[in-house]
């Protein structure tokens, strides 16, 4: 999609000149200075856009462009440090016209993390380099504030703005209370909309400004990529209606993309998550259920487990009504979770251990070919 003309107040209101394809897609003079290394090394700067098995699509100066990993980067990266949706990377493009590679990630100014789903070890990265999340769920099915706590203690430890989305409005009537509720309850705004009608839209304007990410984030079938439709005027991304038997969408977005927005607002769209497991996300969590820890200062023993033992602040609380019971195990549960995540240098060893097991196995490949070259 073109970016927007826009108007810089020049006199006889000409348009401003638009922006470098880079700048179109968020390329600021902070960018300029973190990629100088890189620059002076020959990589080529370009955007991660869209992800896709294997293969990463990238936003560069001259156009877009399907790219690989080098084999240091795929080597040296962490769990959850391969290159997601919204990264701002180094390519490698060779002078015969072949594949683009990646080959360096410049450090994330954002990143929405979460554990990584299955039974494996590991983190997934959702979408880097975000400056507001909107958490979206709807108001007529999915409404869950123990699973919006997850969301919000993610965000806040991405290091993005949190927003919440109530949508699908226009099929409830009591809106209006279940956002005073949440908002008093999470602390970040809240606002409902119908991506349908379009009421409530005009209010996420604070946060929809030329240059600046959005990531839309939340269960599928919640009105995320119908929101996005709306805003590009355009259907970006297909959707489907609502299923009958429970009132959720039926469409689930496959992959995750950035989409410029007429506005010159980034957007980035992800697929509904089944599983949203916290990972490392301690901080997260104490801004998210901070009335908790302040209470906690107040308790007699600093090691306090706010069960059974005397002098609990926590657990008066609970008592006479200033703290939702419910809210308090929603903290246990979560802080459980985290508690039970294996350390950095056990992650590294099952790295180490991955890429052990699969050099063993290159080796048995080529050894049955060897000895089946040899029997004929």
């Amino acid at each position: 999609m073109a970016p927007p003309v826009v108007s810089d107040g020049a006199a006889g209101g000409e348009p401003a000149a638009l922006p470098s394809p880079l700048e179109s897609w968020g390329w600021n003079e902070s960018w300029v200075a973190a990629f100088a290394p890189l620059l002076a090394d020959g990589h080529a700067p370009a955007r991660v856009i869209a992800q896709h098995r294997g293969h990463w699509l990238l936003a560069g100066e001259t156009g877009e462009w399907l790219a690989s990993l080098t084999g240091r980067l795929r080597h040296e990266a962490r769990m959850g440090e391969l290159p997601a949706v919204g990264d701002w990377v180094g390519c490698v493009r060779p002078d015969d016209g072949g594949a683009a590679r990646i080959d360096a990630i410049l450090p994330r100014r954002s990143a929405f993390v979460r554990r990584a789903p299955g039974s494996r070890v590991g983190s997934q990265t959702v979408a880097a380099n975000v400056d507001t999340l909107f958490i979206t769920t709807s108001l007529n099915a999915d409404l869950n504030p123990r699973r919006l706590e997850r969301y919000v203690a993610m965000a806040r430890e991405s290091g993005a703005a949190p927003v919440l989305l109530l949508t699908k409005d226009d099929l409830v009537e009591d809106g209006a209370a279940i956002v005073e509720r949440l908002a008093d309850e999470l602390r970040i705004p809240v606002v409902a909309l119908s991506s349908h009608t379009g009421e409530g839209v005009e209010a996420l304007r604070p946060w929809l400004v030329r240059g600046q990410t959005v990531a839309l984030v939340g269960s599928s079938g919640v009105g995320k990529s119908t929101l996005l439709n709306h805003l590009a005027g355009q259907e970006l991304m297909a959707t489907r209606e609502i299923r009958e038997d429970d009132g959720r969408g039926r469409h689930t977005t496959t992959h995750r993309e950035l989409f410029r927005l007429p506005d010159g607002t980034l957007m980035l769209d992800t697929p509904g998550v089944r599983e949203i497991g916290l990972w490392d996300a301690e901080a997260g969590l104490d801004d998210t259920f901070d009335e908790i820890l302040d209470l906690a200062d107040r308790c007699r023993y600093r090691n306090c487990g706010h069960t059974l033992e005397p002098g609990c602040a926590v657990r008066a609380a609970v008592a006479d009504g200033r703290l939702d019971e419910i809210r308090l195990e929603s903290y246990r549960k979560l802080g459980g979770e985290l508690a039970g995540q294996p350390s950095e240098a056990e992650r590294r060893e099952v790295k180490r251990q991955f890429f052990k097991s699969t050099e063993v196995a290159a080796h048995a490949r080529a050894r049955r070919r060897n000895d089946g070259w040899r029997d004929r």
